[in-house]
């Protein structure tokens, strides 16, 4: 028995060779069946044409040749595909099997020919379930043996720290691909070997020819869906609901944005594209199973990676927000040529659109951002005074967030151009307006309009040199720039009336003291009032603005400069005349507290916020 099982193998493989090499051409198949005849007594051209696929026995007794051949390996606990020759004779005896249905088919009227035909459809259903076991066999074995490849040789994937990489070590046998962040994504993973894709291949013929094309996919889909899902887990990707992304604190949000970005760059760059390669090799020569099938294995990955994505499109609108969305925009927009190009069949259609649907979505929620920062700095109360009128909490948030945002000036630009009402430059000039007019309310809290204007000053600078320093320059042009330079020389002209007006007065001489020589005692007193006075002016000034602060190292210079241009001259005039009033003159140390010297030394000791300087002559 088992001689006639060996010689049946045998002969399977003959007539498997002879088909596979003449399958497009009888007459060859013919002849490669007469050469197997005359080299081998066992190849007889009776015994090798006896199980020819095109039936020519009667139907009884092709259906129980067919029977017996096909339920041996039913009935076998072994993997057919375990032996090549095995795997023939099956495929071989199934090809018959086919043929024979489709050949008695249109005769199924007779009741006895179609009674054999319920058999013979019964004996291909269950030679399906069989060929769907060895398929799911196949697929599962030949997944432990994959290869990483591309045009250097062999890859692996490393996880980034030791914590990782350990996990990595206890799931080895799992033999699931670790990426991290590649700056170069041409590889291509090989995960079943090309004998094993072969045989696929060939059980897939004969599935999808049998009718089981969708148990084939079926069984191919969900194979290779639990390889990608781990896949995607092991490059550190959860799923979360969009109730529990929004629930999330924004530090793990963000950890999970990092996580997110290089997830979807392997997916969209590696992953989909080595599973595309694959279904096509795997369903050669049927197209739309081979894109079903990869619509099923890629679809929850892909709804996955969307709906994280979507979650942030459609969470807080917070500020601070802002660059961890902008990366996942920028990511997105970067892979849409992937998506366009990997999921391009049309039943793929659906995926495409969601991704196209929330990067706009996305785009969306950045344009919510900056509106929210709009409301922010207009809500901004205007509370305490900042000590010294220097820098406000205010100013210094707005200008170092828009300098932060303009570093991705490009992608900012593409999502304010779908607005057509608006545009980054217009958005940036307008949040500069709002930031402005907040800072003049909160100047208003402040009693003195000196330090009032020493406040809009410090901001106000503070403001144009950032704007200098990067592309926010280059974005509002250099009239903003001249015009807001402007305004901060105006605040400083503004400083000086309100400051020192009434000590340029105090110095002002009477018309009648203008002589030199007058004696007249009413001049005398008049001056020696107006000395007093100015000391007094002066020292309280100078008490008070020691307190205050200028933050800009050249604008404080400016500052200080003026004053002695506007202070200086008229008060060594006033000194000089001083000296040349009788009795005055002869003791002026009695009544003059401060040189001109000693006076240019107070005012260049302004505006360092170190509190009372002390006064008086050096």
């Amino acid at each position: 028995m088992a001689t006639d099982n060996g010689e049946e193998k045998l002969l399977a493989v003959a007539r498997h060779i002879a088909r596979t090499l003449g399958h497009n051409d009888d007459t060859m198949a013919d002849d490669i069946l007469q050469i197997f005849s005359t080299f081998d007594g066992r190849f007889s051209r009776e015994k090798l044409a006896d199980d020819d696929p095109r039936p020519s026995a009667p139907l009884p007794l092709s259906l129980k040749s067919l029977d017996r051949r096909i339920s041996q390996y039913l009935a076998s606990d072994r993997l057919i595909w375990a032996d090549s020759a095995d795997s023939s004779a099956f495929l071989d005896s199934i090809d018959e099997l086919i043929a024979t249905l489709r050949h008695w088919s249109p005769m199924a009227a007779d009741k006895s020919i179609n009674s054999c035909l319920v058999r013979a459809d019964d004996l291909l259903q269950q030679a399906m379930f069989r060929l769907e076991d060895e398929f799911r066999s196949l697929m599962e074995r030949g997944a432990e043996s994959f290869e990483l490849s591309d045009s250097t040789g062999n890859l692996s994937f490393d996880d980034e720290d030791e914590d990782e990489a350990e996990e990595e070590d206890a799931l080895d046998d799992q033999q699931i691909p670790v990426a991290q962040p590649l700056s170069d994504y041409d590889i291509i993973i090989d995960a079943l070997p090309s004998v094993t894709i072969n045989d696929l291949n060939e059980i897939a013929k004969r599935m999808v020819a049998a009718r089981f094309g969708k148990e084939c996919t079926h069984v191919y889909s969900s194979c290779r869906r639990d390889f990608l899902e781990e896949s995607l887990s092991r490059l550190g990707l959860q799923k979360f609901s969009n109730e529990e992304v929004q629930k999330m604190p924004w530090q793990d949000v963000e950890e999970q944005i990092e996580r997110w970005v290089k997830a979807a760059n392997v997916a969209l760059r590696i992953l989909f594209p080595s599973e595309r390669r694959l279904c096509d090799r795997v369903f050669f020569g049927f197209s739309t199973a081979a894109d079903l099938s990869f619509m099923e294995v890629c679809r929850g990955s892909c709804i996955q990676l969307l709906n994280f994505a979507d979650a942030i499109a459609i969470g807080s609108r917070s500020p601070e927000r802002l660059f961890r969305v902008l990366d996942v925009f920028e990511a997105l927009r970067d892979l849409m040529p992937d998506f366009e190009s990997v999921f391009s069949d049309h039943y793929c259609l659906v995926l495409r659109d969601e991704a196209l649907t929330i990067w706009k979505r996305l785009g969306e929620a950045i344009r919510g951002i900056f509106m929210e920062l709009e409301n922010l700095i207009r809500r901004d109360p205007a509370k305490a005074p900042v000590p010294g009128g220097g820098l406000h909490p205010i100013t210094r948030y707005v200008m170092n967030y828009v300098r932060a945002a303009c570093r991705s000036r490009q992608t900012l630009e593409q999502i304010f151009e779908k607005d057509s009402s608006s545009s980054l430059s217009v958005q940036m000039d307008w949040i500069m307006e709002l930031l402005e007019s907040n800072l003049e309310v909160k100047s208003k809290i402040y009693g003195d309009l000196a330090l009032c204007s020493v406040f809009m000053m410090n901001n106000g600078k503070y403001i144009v040199q950032k704007v200098k320093d990067s592309e926010l320059g280059s974005l509002l042009g250099d009239d903003w720039i001249r015009k807001h330079n402007a305004k901060v020389r105006q605040y400083l002209s503004h400083y000086q009336r309100s400051s020192w007006t009434k000590v340029l007065a105090v110095l002002k001489l009477d018309s009648n003291a203008s002589a030199p020589n007058s004696a007249a005692p009413p001049v005398a007193r008049s001056m020696k009032d107006k000395l007093k006075s100015f000391n007094s002016l002066f020292d309280d000034i100078c008490k008070t603005q020691s307190t205050w602060i200028i933050f800009d190292d050249q604008l404080r210079e400016e500052l200080r400069s003026s004053v002695a241009r506007i202070l200086l001259p008229p008060y060594g005039n006033f000194i000089g005349k001083l000296q040349n009033v009788p009795d005055i003159g002869k003791h002026p140390e009695k009544l003059v507290k401060y040189g001109v010297g000693d006076i240019e030394a107070r005012i260049n000791q302004l505006f360092q916020g170190t509190g009372a300087l002390s006064g008086g002559r050096k």
